[in-house]
């Protein structure tokens, strides 16, 4: 869990550095050798123990600090489990340090500027969906949306370019950096949790699939 700046997660507020990391796994030898890493690196490191825990009380208390889902456990159902409790990427073990790094880069990239520094502050609009870039908060009529960052940026992107067919590789470039590989699989998994959770609060389809190319964002 990377976060930049005050705030966050309690643990975390004692820190008061520009780029800190919260590890969470029960195993301490894997904590320790992960938090020596990250300190070469540069960043401030916190440990816990149960990371899925940890992400749920995140997501419910409103908290969007970036989560990166590390774990053994590399089947299709454990992703899902992680990615709906909130998490906005996931690296199974055994993993390489640098693509680790280069993850956690991805997400501070996309991580917001102060609320008094960001350039639009007005809420973007498309039929009864609201969405508020400077709180980073969704609502469909009056239900409000909880979405990890990954989903959230995603969103903003597709409503932004209302009506552009924006393909796989733009997608990717945009919401997890330039150093990403493009993964059709995964990204449709991310437009898939759009959809239940849109769908969920009772909004019609609103993201639309292109066949071979990508995803745009149209009208009811």
């Amino acid at each position: 869990m990377v976060e930049r700046g005050a705030g966050g997660a309690a643990g975390l507020h004692d820190v008061d550095v520009e780029q800190r990391v919260l590890i969470a796994d029960d195993d301490r030898a894997v904590r320790e050798s992960l938090a020596r890493a990250l300190e070469l690196a540069g960043y401030e490191v916190v440990a816990a123990v149960d990371g899925v825990a940890v992400c749920r009380v995140l997501r419910a208390g409103g908290d969007r600090t970036p989560v990166l889902m590390l774990t053994a456990r590399a089947g299709v159902p454990d992703r899902i489990a992680g990615l709906d409790a909130g998490a906005d990427d996931y690296l199974p073990k055994p993993f390489a340090v640098p693509e680790l790094l280069a993850r956690l880069r991805a997400l501070i990239r996309r991580l917001p500027c102060e609320p008094d520094a960001g350039p639009d502050r007005e809420a973007l609009r498309l039929g009864a969906l609201r969405i508020v870039p400077a709180a980073r908060r969704v609502w469909w009529s009056e239900a409000e949306l909880p979405l990890s960052k990954t989903e959230f940026d995603l969103l903003e992107l597709l409503v932004r370019n209302e009506g552009i067919v924006l393909d796989h590789a733009e997608l990717y470039r945009r919401v997890w950096g330039p150093e990403a590989g493009v993964d059709a699989k995964n990204l449709a998994g991310y437009v898939g949790y759009l959809r239940r959770k849109l769908g969920g609060a009772g909004a019609p389809e609103l993201i639309h699939t292109v066949r071979g190319v990508g995803y745009a964002v149209r009208r009811p």
